[in-house]
């Protein structure tokens, strides 16, 4: 990656440049959240939140596993201690540090689809109604992020700062940013839903329990 993507992504900037308008996605949802509310009980929410936190329990061990054969393969051991060793020098967002082969890159590519479409299934499953069904969607990808990377923090110490690069995503090609980029959106979609269905509430329009 070239010295001037390096530096963008630590102080902010991710890459390409269409992820950051990211951040718009939790305020133009709720700006259509208002107009339309979302129909999504509270035994629904609770039981999506469920899944999506045990769901990024379980990413974040595949992660853990993943760095722990990178970290005995380059002499640090497989120990949850070198596996936090290794993770501190290890840079997803530096192109040297891309160390899978094109055909393991390929079944990540396969595993990050997998891990949307059981997302849209569940919102699919949880909700009445299409903006409900996105406000779902949001919802449970929202918490799937924050809790693998507090499984990461809680494991292994990664990362290390917020500032850290990170490879968001392989589809269709590399998303790069700084970690608090991503803890940011998703924290904003997760309040983008909870006050919009605070507000079906206060109106007492709909019943949502």
């Amino acid at each position: 990656m070239p010295p001037g993507k390096q530096c963008d992504t630590v102080f902010g900037m991710a890459h390409p440049w269409w992820v950051n308008l990211l951040i718009a996605v939790p305020f133009i949802s709720y700006f259509f959240w208002r107009r339309e509310p979302i129909l999504i009980t509270k035994r629904h929410l609770l039981a999506s939140a469920l899944f999506a936190a045990s769901f990024g329990v379980v990413e974040g061990m595949v992660v853990v596993y993943l760095r722990a054969v990178l970290a005995a393969a380059a002499g640090y051991g497989a120990s949850l201690f070198a596996v936090a060793q290794f993770s501190r020098n290890f840079n997803p967002a530096m192109q040297e540090s891309a160390v899978l082969p094109v055909s393991l890159l390929k079944v990540e590519v396969c595993r990050e689809a997998a891990t949307i479409l059981m997302l849209i299934t569940v919102a699919l499953l949880g909700a009445l109604n299409r903006p409900g069904r996105w406000a779902m969607f949001l919802w449970t990808f929202a918490i799937w992020d924050l809790t693998y990377y507090a499984t990461l923090c809680a494991t292994i110490r990664w990362p290390s700062s917020l500032t850290d690069p990170d490879v968001l995503f392989l589809i269709p090609l590399p998303w790069i940013s700084p970690v608090w980029f991503p803890l940011l959106v998703s924290t904003l979609c997760i309040v983008a839903v909870l006050q919009s269905r605070r507000s079906i509430l206060h109106h007492g329009d709909i019943d949502t329990r």
